[in-house]
This record gives structure tokens, sequence and C-alpha cells, in this order.
């Protein structure tokens, strides 16, 4: 172990210095703490030092199969599941693809292949066919392990056997055989049709329990010939443009972010924390199960995918001590709570928590704090290419930079706010530019795919690599950090910047109001306007009028932050991890306009 896993026990509970105390910044630059020193091992290596310090921990509990395990049952069968993949001749470097919701067998399966130094490729289970076989040879991938059926949230399930029928047409066959996916070797089904599905008449295809079944869980996997700097993650950025990208994340890059964020969280062995983040996108992956398995914590998932009710019944069902969530997520946790779904008192237990995936209202943060006890609620900011996080607050810092900004940098990690046309100037505290980003968790670049990855990380003079995130940001003089937007997002009226989160925190106050999102749209006179789509509370639907809410704009910002059009709208058309995709938001109000809507 790099540091005795008892002293890093001890030390947990102090509060996390953010920051070093040597004066304020001049300029919008700044470096996280040297302290405590990076782990520099792989993701088994350290985790057989957690086995065997928090081995009768419980460190998994799926809520919809009711099951758990602890950290001594997750290695036992993460490494007969290794043993069985093995057998199947999954080898260090191979691409392993795997799409399923939150459960068991996915949380099996991740350290299964960290410890053969396979590279988990986590795919959205709502991928069609044509997005599966785009992703499996882009990557060469050589085994697939997918559910019989993929569940999405509000819908009935979706059986995955036309879409595996379309890579491997004689599915039924006794061989394995894919003119569309040349590298495909195997195929392993994990049984979720609740007998829906006989999966046992695909005979190309591997039940996941026979792989299961065919490794010896008390036979150690040898990490001999892994290394920390490997590739063992790569992530389909979601992104909120329409072409995802393959991120390739090293065993101490996704290591160290874990370890970070579960120590700014002040994670122990005690906590539990609810996590309905999918497992497929980093907030899961990595916040989540990597944060809580460095620190020895359990993870619940409530479901597979996403799930309101669900949820708010794990927290109460387990105690647990934390929640994760992205704003869509909380804001449907508390209609129910305030419809009386769940009881208050169910949440008692609740202290921290995890609050990313896109900028925060002012007015949610505080409904989460008065109305769910998430007082200690932490803010991460990242993206997929850091893996992920590079700031975020701490349970101890002041209210209003904990609802302002998205903290401070997280150890060996540098940032500087940069003039977006010219990436070598750095901007002075407190303006507004491109935040990029430095240190140890760099993603190793795009797969295959130098071009795009040269559109986004470039040495500075010193040689030293940069990500420039095309976030629009500010920092203070005390390194905190405040995300204004995408710069692709920033809406130009008459040569004015608008940032449209100003505008969606008023509109979120409205108490009418569920949901706001804004996005710029063609204007004659000029250029772009200012269009909110609003999604009212329930009771108010048919009584919030788009007067009323230019209204509530008009009487509390500037009157050019005031809406033109006003669009009533059910849903929002979002990424896998819960990020609006305001591209389609923008393409939704030019058909509305075409239709004459959005005025009144």
């Amino acid at each position: 172990m790099h540091r005795s896993l008892l002293a890093r026990s001890l030390q947990r509970r102090v509060p996390f210095q953010c920051a070093p105390r040597r004066g304020v910044l001049t300029q919008a630059f700044s470096v996280g703490p040297s302290e405590p020193p990076l782990l520099e091992q792989t993701v088994p290596e350290h985790f057989a030092g957690v086995v065997r310090r928090f081995g009768d921990c419980e460190a998994v509990i799926s809520h919809h199969q009711r099951t758990r395990l602890t950290y001594h049952g997750l290695d036992r069968d993460s490494n007969a599941l290794a043993q069985g993949l093995q057998r199947l001749g999954v080898k260090k470097g191979d691409r392993v693809a795997v799409s399923l919701g939150n459960n068991i067998e996915y949380a099996t399966a991740t350290y299964a292949l960290f410890k053969l130094g396979a590279i988990l490729v986590p795919l959205n289970p709502a991928f069609n066919e044509l997005q599966v076989l785009s992703a499996l040879n882009h990557l060469d991938a050589s085994h697939l392990i997918i559910g019989a059926e993929t569940n999405l949230p509000r819908k009935q399930p979706r059986s995955n056997i036309p879409l595996l029928t379309h890579l491997v047409p004689n599915l039924r066959g006794s061989n394995l055989q894919s003119e569309l996916v040349p590298s495909l070797q195997k195929i392993i089904l994990v049984d979720n049709s609740t007998g829906r599905i006989d999966v046992d008449s695909y005979k190309c295809t591997m039940r996941y329990e026979n792989v299961l079944e065919d490794g010896d869980g008390n036979k150690a996997i040898s990490y001999q010939g892994l290394d920390p700097h490997d590739i063992v993650n790569i992530q389909f950025t979601s992104g909120t443009t329409s072409m995802p990208k393959a991120a390739c994340l090293s065993h101490r890059s996704i290591l160290n972010n874990g370890n970070s964020i579960g120590d700014r969280m002040l994670l122990t062995e005690k906590d539990v924390v609810c996590c309905p983040p999918p497992l497929f996108h980093c907030f899961g992956c990595i916040l989540g199960y990597m944060a809580t398995a460095t620190h020895g914590s359990a993870i619940v998932f409530p479901s597979e995918a996403y799930n309101a009710q669900a949820t708010l019944e794990s927290v109460q069902a387990y105690n647990a001590t934390a929640l994760y969530g992205v704003p869509t997520m909380f804001v449907a946790e508390l209609e129910l709570l305030a419809n009386g779904a769940v009881p208050y008192e169910g949440l008692k237990h609740l202290r921290t928590g995890i609050a990313a995936g896109s900028s925060i209202p002012a007015e949610l943060m505080r409904k989460l704090h008065k109305d769910m006890n998430l007082t200690e609620l932490t803010i991460c900011y990242g993206m997929t290419e850091t893996s992920p996080v590079s700031a975020m607050t701490t349970t101890d810092d002041p209210i209003d930079k904990r609802i302002d900004s998205v903290g401070r940098l997280l150890p060996h990690v540098k940032a500087k706010v940069v003039n977006p046309a010219d990436w070598s100037q750095t901007l002075g505290v407190g303006e507004r530019g491109e935040l990029a980003v430095s240190g140890y968790l760099l993603m190793k670049g795009y797969w295959g795919d130098e071009k795009r990855t040269r559109e986004v990380m470039a040495p500075d003079d010193q040689g030293v690599m940069w990500m420039h995130t095309g976030d629009e940001a500010s920092m203070d003089e005390e390194g905190y950090i405040k995300i204004t937007g995408r710069i692709k997002d920033l809406i130009i009226k008459g040569g004015e910047n608008i940032h449209p989160l100003e505008v969606e925190n008023c509109l979120f106050a409205h108490p009418k109001v569920a949901q706001a999102s804004v996005v710029g749209l063609p204007d004659e006179r000029y250029g772009e306007c200012v269009a909110a789509f609003v999604v009212p509370h329930e009771h108010w639907k048919e009584k919030l009028t788009a007067d009323e809410v230019r209204q509530w704009v008009k009487t509390r910002l500037s009157h050019h932050l005031v809406p033109k059009y006003v669009f009533w709208v059910e849903d929002y058309p979002k990424t896998e991890s819960g990020k609006i995709k305001k591209f389609k938001l923008k393409e939704l109000g030019r058909e509305l306009l075409q239709e004459g809507k959005g005025l009144s």
C-alpha cells in the first residue's frame, strides 16, 4: 500500500484543506494541494488493500435485485468472473464492452476486468443497433457483456435480442460469427428479463452466471504485468453535442480521482452512498463506485435505470448517508417528497452527497439543504476527459461558495482561465474565459482520433499539457471556480453576452416553475434572443402564463435578459448522464417558431 489504510481512515474526518494559504491569487491560475501524495498503484492492487481492511463491510447493495455483496464477496466474485472471462479469451488490453444498468453484475464485471488488465468500455444500454455497432467497431471490441433487456426511465423494458440478432444474424447457432463486427469473439448475456426471454435458446451466447461459475473465487488473480499508466477504461463522452468521442482513462487517473472525491466528502466505511446516476457514465462509476470502493463505503443502486421513487425508498431502506444526482434527478425527488410519496423523516440519516452534471441553480441547492437534509452536499465539476472531477466543494465550505461556485481544485490538479481566442493568455481574477485543466487526471487521448485530441489538448510554452474544457468560467482570489456556461451556449444579443444560467436561476426561483432551460434563437434585429423552455409544477400547468414568466424575469434582472419566447415542455432532451442537450432545444425552438409558437 502507498499509505496505510488505517492512517487514511483516521485522517478522513479532518476538514480537507482545499488550497494553500499563501495569499490571494492575482491571476486566474491555481494549483490544488500537494497532499496526500498520489497513489501509484493499479486499481486492483489498491482494491486488495481495501478488502484486507474492510472485507466484512458492505460494498454493493442492489435494491432492485435484493442483493448485497461485502468487500470480501465482491473480491471473490470478481476473481471468479475474471477467471471465467480468461477462459473465454479475455486478456490484457482487450476492449470489453459492457451494456448494463446499475446492478450487481456490472459492479462485479468492473473489478473482474480491471484485475485482468482488460479495458472496460461502458455502453449506454439505451444505444440502438447502429450506435452499438459503431462503438464496437471503433474500438475493435473482443467481448460484449449485455443484459437480455434494457430498462429505461419511465418506459417498458426493451428486449436486446433484436439488437444482438442484427450483430449476429444466426444468434441461435452454436458459433458466434459477425460480419458486421469481425473483432467480436463472445457475447455474455445477463438475464434480467425475469422469464420474459428464453436466453438459453441463443446458443452462441454465454450465460453470465455460467461464466462466473467457471472461475474459482478463492483463487486470486495475478496483477503482474499491469501498470498504473495502462488504459483501463474508455468512456464515450455523453457531452451536449451530437458526436460522442472515446476518452481513454488509466488506472492512475480514475483511482486517484475517486480517492480524492471520497476524501473531500469525508467518506468512511460507515457511509452508505445512494447512487442513481448510471455506472456507464463517470458520475456513477468514478464519483460513485470508485469513491466508495477506495474508502470502504457501501454503494446502493436503487434501480437499473433512474427511478425517483426507488431512489427515495433506497435512501430510507438503507439509512443512506449520502445521495448523488444531477439537477433533474433532485427536482424529481423533491416533487415526490412534496407530494408525500416518501416521508421526510425517512431521509434523516442523509448528510452529504454530490450534485454534478450541470450547473446547480441556487434555489435548488437551498431546497436540498432544507428539504432533504443534505447540509454537507458537495458540488463537483469535471468532464469525462479529466477522469472526471477537477474541482469540488468541501462539506464545510461557506454556503455562498457551495451555491455560487464548484469549489476549488482537487489535489495535484492545476487550472487556469484563458482567453478562448488565445490559449497563451491567462486572464485575471474574476474575468470570464475558457477553463483549462492539467495534471494526472488528463485522458490519454481519444481512441483512434488524434485530430480531435489535438483540438482540445495542447501543451503550453513549458511543455505542460492542458485540457481545454470548452466551459466558460471565472476564478476568484481564493481559487474558487465559477462555471458560467458552455462557451458555445452563450447568447449574443445585440453584441451583449448573455449567460443562460443567470436567467435559468431566476426562473427556477419562481414558485410555479419546476425546471427551466434557456437557449439563444435567431433574431432579425439583435442576431440572437433569449428563449426559455419551461416545465411548470404539476398543479400549475394550466395557470402559468408566458407574460407571468417574462414579468418575473423583468422585475429581477436587466431588461435584455427577459425571454422573448417562452415554450412549455414536459421534459428535455438529455444525455445519458442527465445533461440537457441544448443543441436539441435550439432545433426544437426553431421548429416551434415556424409553427408560430412561443410568443403567447
